[in-house]
């Protein structure tokens, strides 16, 4: 995609962003929606809302939004209706009200500029959303977030510590592949997991259990959700499943016409010492659309997004106010922006796999929702800003909440110039965190913004590198790098960092950061296309995955597979490179999960489309590149690539195929 038309999508998700379209039909959340909803009046309102969303992004300015009310009052009934498993999975509620155990104390944290400081009252929060409002409606200037990353962020880890365990029916001497991660050591939920004994796949609303110990496959068990619930992801470990759904509950008015939606993001545990028979243990709920979840440490942390009801009243607490089970959110335990002004929330929760029949901790982060990075030891929040406070370029919001041992704690804020791409973008190491951010000037918003862009009245981007200690103080920065270009891709490597910008040539630089006081650019190798992925490939070897072409930048000629040979980062060289000519881009530069890499068996793999799509599989070696698998793919929508033992299992959709991993000689195939 051509800078150009970076921006205009930028603006438009801008305008539309801020216009507070509900989570029901945010346009990440689309898709969600379209298969929550079954009934005819439901479908009827859905499609009325869906349009109202698609014309929202373009005709913004003249007051789509005005006319919705997204929330109503009252107790959330996010029942799963599953199989095998007796009670609510949402909605029941504890005893105890939320925010109460284990929350972090009302004040402040941080230093000077950068304290964090949690809600006075609900009063406060409310005076921040009515200020938000009034700016929608008068002022010039609007902020927007940048595209959430839950299951679509791009790069990744090899493996997790934290990962699936070995199942009780498998062998324990089995080796088995593990989602690809952002944070080495920090589980993550996907659609497809295996712990070397089984397959989990999400399929719909079914969550299906196969059996892979024989070279046949068994469908041993399912776990089937109610219609109105769209499940997201799945995480195993050990003997312990959590399926991770998103419910959305109607209220069709007193007189049928004035209805509203409400979502809630619901994990649900359950005991699987018996595939055959899963066993619900425990669920957690809280209010808004499913953003992505970690596990660490034995500690499930779920992530939503929430969209408060601008037009509600003061005393209509539920409509802007984040749940958890049931209860709303202590104001003590709900953090404030720097901006006094807000309208939505991440809500975070923790729940122990061990002991999971009731929360240990949550909080809710307040202002605007996006980027979510997290180490391990701290959750990153991030918002991006559009000409808010009078500012001139783009800017970037971040909150720090630290975690252990599922107790969550707000640590400091700050915000810096410039957006991130990606999660990848943001990266902590030894207290320290480092970004890198494209900085765009902003000359104008609204309607004004598009009249400049197609005016061609625009000055041209450049990109910033940020090293922030840890109350989020600057500590070092490099500014004005590759101007006139983006950020296509990041990775940080402990003491060294690599990104990759792109106009027409594909510069990707290299930064030591061994002084975080004094970070260098060290390195810059230029060569035609770009890498929209970059992933550690074993000593001195980083590879990237992106897009060819040609050298004026215009003409896209196949996917792009890159060896880049970083064993002296100031010396980057580009080894080798394998081009795939029939297609034209694949799910990696959104999707990281989608991504298979093992460098200890030497293999990765990924999906590409152009007239058809393919899954392809390469080696590397002092040769180059090796193509050792290909297959055309017969249905849309997600593949996983996975292997277990000495067989790779390739799922797409409710089909899954198994091979050989000497050779990818077909096995089985099996259909969901």
């Amino acid at each position: 995609m051509e800078d150009r038309e970076k921006k205009l999508e930028e603006l438009i998700r801008s305008m539309a962003e801020d216009t507070g379209i509900p989570a029901s039909i945010h346009p990440d959340a689309m898709e969600k929606k379209l298969e929550a909803v079954k009934t005819a009046k439901k479908r009827k309102l859905r499609r009325a809302y869906i349009a109202a969303a698609a014309a929202a992004c373009l005709c913004v300015a003249v007051g789509i939004a005005g006319g919705y009310t997204h929330f109503f009052s009252g107790n959330p009934g996010a029942a799963d209706m599953s199989s095998g498993s007796a009670g609510s999975a949402a909605g029941a509620g504890g005893s105890e009200d939320a925010g109460t155990a284990n929350s972090a104390s009302a004040g402040a944290e941080g230093s000077g500029e950068n304290l964090i400081a949690s809600a006075e009252d609900y009063d406060e929060i409310y005076e921040y959303i009515q200020a938000e409002r009034e700016q929608d409606g008068t002022a010039d200037g609007f902020g927007f977030t940048a595209e959430t990353e839950s299951a679509a962020d791009t790069g990744a880890s090899a493996s997790s510590t934290d990962g699936a365990g070995v199942s009780s029916q498998g062998n324990a001497g089995n080796s088995y592949s593990d989602t690809n991660v952002r944070e080495e050591g920090v589980g993550e939920a996907d659609i497809v997991k295996t712990d070397g004994g089984c397959l989990y796949i999400v399929n719909g609303q079914t969550v299906e259990i196969v059996g892979i110990e024989s070279a046949e496959m068994e469908e041993l068990s399912e776990i089937r959700l109610a219609d109105d619930c769209y499940v997201a992801e799945l995480y195993v470990q050990d003997d312990r499943l959590v399926i991770l759904y998103t419910r959305t509950e109607y209220d069709c008015g007193e007189n049928g016409y004035a209805g509203a939606y409400r979502d809630y993001t619901c994990a649900v545990i359950y005991d699987i010492s018996d595939r055959t028979n899963p066993v619900k243990a425990g669920n957690i709920s809280q209010s808004g659309y499913y953003n992505t979840m970690r596990v660490r440490d034995g500690y499930v942390y779920v992530i939503s997004n929430f969209y408060a009801d601008m037009a509600a009243a003061r005393e209509d607490t539920h409509a802007y106010i984040p749940e958890v089970q049931g209860n709303m959110i202590e104001a003590s335990d709900i953090y404030m922006p720097q901006r006094q002004m807000g309208s939505q929330y991440t809500v975070i929760s923790s729940i122990s796999l061990d002991d999971p029949t009731e929360k240990a901790d949550s909080i809710a982060v307040f202002g605007s929702s996006g980027i979510c990075y997290v180490s391990t030891e701290n959750i990153y929040i991030t918002e991006s800003w559009y000409g808010q406070d009078d500012a001139d370029v783009t800017q970037t919001s971040i909150r720090k909440v630290a975690y252990k041992d599922g107790i969550l704690r707000g640590v400091a804020q700050t915000k810096v110039d410039g957006t991130l791409k990606d999660s990848f973008s943001i990266d902590e190491y030894n207290g320290y965190l480092r970004l890198v951010t494209t900085v765009s000037q902003v000359s104008g918003s609204g309607l004004a913004g598009l009249a400049d862009f197609f005016s061609g009245d625009e000055q041209e981007d450049s990109n910033s590198l940020y090293v922030l200690d840890e109350n989020l103080e600057i500590t070092g920065e490099i500014h004005d790098l590759a101007k006139d270009e983006s950020i296509y891709s990041a990775r940080f490597m402990e003491e060294t960092g690599y990104f990759v910008t792109f106009k027409q040539v594909d510069p990707l630089f290299s930064v030591d950061l061994s002084d975080p006081a004094d970070p260098e650019i060290i390195g810059e190798l230029k060569i035609p296309g770009f890498s929209e992925y970059l992933h550690p490939y074993g000593d001195g070897l980083l590879l990237g995955i992106g897009m060819d072409v040609d050298e004026e930048g215009v003409t896209t000629e196949g996917v792009k597979v890159s060896m880049f040979d970083v064993s002296d980062p100031s010396e980057v060289k580009e080894t080798e490179n394998y081009v795939l000519e029939d297609m034209y881009g694949t799910d990696v530069g959104y999707n990281y999960k989608s991504v298979f890499v093992d460098v200890e068996k030497n293999l990765f793999g990924f999906m590409a489309y152009g007239d058809v799509s393919e899954y392809f599989i390469f080696t590397y070696d002092d040769h180059g590149f090796r193509e050792v698998f290909s297959r055309e793919l017969s249905l849309y929508g997600n593949v996983r690539g996975l292997y277990a033992a000495d067989r790779f299992y390739l799922v797409n959709g409710n089909m899954v195929e198994s091979f050989t991993m000497d050779g990818f000689q077909k096995v089985d195939d099996i259909v969901l």
